[in-house]
């Protein structure tokens, strides 16, 4: 198994490693601090760098079969098993993505309805509810009520809970579609300030809202009888 330092610091922009595998897909380390794909975000990139100085050039991060795969853009030539390598983040492209992430759960937090859909991008992302017409909310409200929040530079704490405490309290859980990983004994949550947003999540957030910056609302979109997509974007 891996040991997933994004988990409990998710500002950690490299990290030693050592090599426990190099498969078809990619490589393996005991440690990492990049986050594979997975809840809408995307897998990180950047460069794992061999104890000869050589920069491997890191595309993508997945999950396959259980492991955390890094995904090299070409090749993995002079890299072996048991190696000792230093993984670095592409940092702007993963620190996007914790602003967006966590602009998508004040998004949650203000909008009254199930999540049925997500995905989060370098700048932008997107959440689809399950609506009634009449509870799909105003651009502008919106726009004022997401930035009162990012204005208030409301802290991120992290938790855990146990799987029978999520078991115990269903209505923690916003997202329809898909539900939080159980089976190892706990689970990570995310709260937002006092009472904005608590619910699990795995991905990687920022330490307070201020850090959002300015958020705009992009299109309001009918996906489905009852289904509306609301798009997201940092204003810069």
């Amino acid at each position: 198994m891996t040991e997933e330092l994004f988990r409990e610091d998710a500002y950690l922009k490299s990290c030693e490693a050592r090599v426990i595998e190099i498969a078809e897909e990619g490589i393996v380390l005991d440690r990492t601090c990049f986050y594979p794909t997975g809840g809408g975000q995307p897998g990180d990139s950047g460069t794992i760098i061999t104890a000869a100085g050589t920069a491997m050039t890191v595309a993508d991060t997945v999950k396959s079969n259980g492991r955390i795969v890094h995904v090299p853009a070409g090749t993995v030539d002079g890299l072996a098993v048991g190696d000792t390598v230093t993984a670095s983040l592409d940092w702007d492209k993963r620190y996007l993505h914790m602003r967006v992430h966590t602009a998508l759960h004040l998004l949650c937090s203000v909008v009254d309805g199930g999540v049925t859909g997500g995905q989060i991008g370098a700048g932008k992302g997107r959440l689809d509810f399950a609506l009634e017409p009449e509870k799909v909310p105003e651009k502008e409200a919106l726009a004022a009520a997401l930035n009162g929040l990012v204005t208030a530079d409301h802290t991120l704490d992290i938790s855990w809970i146990t799987d029978q405490e999520l078991e115990s309290n269903p209505d923690l859980v916003r997202t329809m579609s898909v539900k939080p990983p159980t089976g190892a004994g706990r689970v990570r949550m995310i709260r937002i300030g006092e009472n904005v947003d608590y619910q699990p999540c795995g991905g990687t957030h920022l330490k307070s809202t201020g850090e959002i910056g300015r958020l705009v609302i992009g299109k309001i979109e009918n996906k489905g009888k009852q289904n509306r997509r609301i798009n997201i974007a940092l204003a810069d």
